[in-house]
């Protein structure tokens, strides 16, 4: 039920082919957090990711806000807060935290802060932009999302 709402919202958010594009591309990243033996040191984090392992990013991202407010250099709930925005249909501020994970000295997140940033274009309905980050990261072999762009490059082409 939580995964429908979360569809018809990224649908009624952005226009009609990229709210298309954006619910059939988007996918939430794996929980690498949830799985963690619970401290009193994680245990805020812990709480506050699970409404992302059930799919609710609305809440995810209400949950993991504070947290990265309080844990500013914690990448891992930072990246998992951009997802969960992006899954709540709220691109523009995913856009802005994967903007502050890229900026992450150790690029632990390089390949996923590309293609969540170029699903932010899809997603806000910034087309032309999409298509342009789409080829660039279609080309680049090495990069571990280089099929998934391709294949959203040939759906945005083809809309």
């Amino acid at each position: 039920m939580r995964k429908l709402a979360m569809i018809l919202l990224l649908g009624a958010c952005s226009g009609a082919p990229e709210g298309d594009l954006c619910e059939r591309h988007f996918e939430p990243y794996p929980d690498l957090i949830g799985q963690r033996v619970r401290t009193e040191q994680n245990a805020a984090l812990l709480d506050a990711m699970e409404p992302y392992a059930e799919g609710d990013f609305a809440e995810a991202a209400k949950a993991l806000q504070p947290y990265v407010d309080r844990h500013p250099r914690e990448v891992e709930a930072r990246f998992h807060l951009a997802v969960s925005l992006l899954g709540s249909g709220q691109p523009y501020d995913a856009e802005l935290q994967l903007d502050f994970v890229e900026q992450d000295p150790r690029r632990v997140f390089r390949d996923e802060t590309d293609w969540y940033s170029l699903l932010c274009l899809v997603c806000s309905g910034q087309r032309d932009r999409a298509v342009a980050g789409a080829k660039e990261l279609a080309g680049r072999k090495d990069h571990r999302y280089s099929g998934a762009a391709a294949r959203l490059l040939k759906d945005l082409e083809g809309a």
